[in-house]
């Protein structure tokens, strides 16, 4: 995963439309949020997109871009006039780390933050457990996903080889079961379905390659794709066109919860709850 994001650095920026609109979308949800975070961490930045307007939101908020490509980083690194550099007047710190290890210490984060990123992970218990552990009580988590019907059109054209193309993304309901699971308060879930529309298969994949999207799931094939398969796949997804386009399902889910304040006894104490083995 980090080698294919490694790669995508480049080409990330023109290619990311999907992932600019939908930082767009959850950016304007925090208009609804009162929250005065003093840091940050935005989970698999990619380029920046992200930390740039949540430091336009929050001036005086130190941001963490955090991102397991040290490629990625390199972009909004670059941007930060060499004046800022020199007398270390920057409030954004960048660190290359695995969402599902951060390498932040516990209980020192008002808000983290991700976008289109969580889907990645491969245990995503362990990614809710990690965003726990380093939100202060009272922080904030809120995050987009992927939902199962992300790419429906290109897994049904690809399927009959008996190997996974597409990435299998978790449903709403049971990444909010998760979310209690890990002792979150609040959880919120909702999703909607979004529709970028190619003039060719073939454009759809070059998209997804310069973003640095992947097929991590297990029974995947190994190998390059032939050119006899591309073409049945083309057949295939001809069946989808409209209007003289071929559109591309995506299935972005929206979440936000809180990380519990201590519940306080009678004598102003923090109740403790401790459980039989």
């Amino acid at each position: 995963m980090r080698r294919s994001f490694e790669k995508a650095a480049s080409t990330y920026d023109r290619a990311a439309v999907l992932q600019r609109e939908v930082c767009a979308r959850a950016l304007e949800r925090l208009d609804l949020v009162k929250l005065d975070p003093g840091v940050i961490i935005d989970a698999g930045c990619g380029t920046g997109f992200a930390t740039q307007a949540l430091h336009k939101r929050y001036p005086r908020a130190t941001l963490v871009a955090l991102d397991i490509a040290a490629a990625m980083l390199h972009r909004p690194q670059s941007r930060i006039p060499a004046w800022k550099k020199w007398i270390g007047s920057g409030r954004e710190v960048f660190v290359c780390g695995d969402n599902e290890r951060l390498p932040i210490r516990s209980g020192c984060v008002d808000m983290l933050w991700s976008n289109l990123a969580f889907q990645w992970a491969g245990d995503l218990t362990v990614v809710f457990a990690e965003c726990r552990r380093v939100l202060r009580p009272g922080g904030l988590l809120m995050f987009t996903t992927f939902g199962p019907d992300t790419l429906k059109e290109l897994r049904t054209a690809f399927a009959g080889d008996g190997k996974i193309h597409v990435n299998r993304f978790i449903d709403m309901h049971d990444i909010g079961d998760m979310m209690i699971g890990a002792a979150f308060a609040d959880p919120v879930m909702d999703m909607e379905c979004l529709t970028l529309t190619y003039t060719d298969v073939r454009s759809l994949m070059r998209e997804l390659k310069a973003i640095g999207a992947h097929n991590v799931a297990a029974g995947r094939g190994r190998g390059l794709t032939g050119k006899l398969a591309l073409q049945q796949l083309e057949l295939r997804y001809e069946s989808y066109r409209q209007d003289a386009r071929l559109p591309a399902t995506f299935e972005v889910i929206y979440g936000h919860a809180w990380k519990p304040l201590p519940r306080m006894g009678p004598g102003g104490r923090p109740v403790i709850d401790i459980k039989a083995g």
